[in-house]
């Protein structure tokens, strides 16, 4: 089964950033997810999420 949520250390990964720095990012994704209405997981984003948000499309 493929994983929903992408954590902090596969964000820095992904963007070549700070741990500190993808943090944020998941933050701050959250915030958005949470105003139009979703639940969401500290510490944790929705994979595809992420990736359409980034790239526009998922990798």
């Amino acid at each position: 089964m493929e994983k929903v949520f992408i954590r902090a250390k596969e964000v820095s990964e992904a963007l070549q950033v700070s741990d500190q720095k993808s943090y944020k990012i998941i933050r701050d994704m959250n915030k958005d997810l949470k105003s139009k209405g979703f639940l969401v997981v500290k510490g944790r984003v929705d994979k595809k999420y992420f990736y359409d948000q980034f790239y526009g499309t998922r990798m």
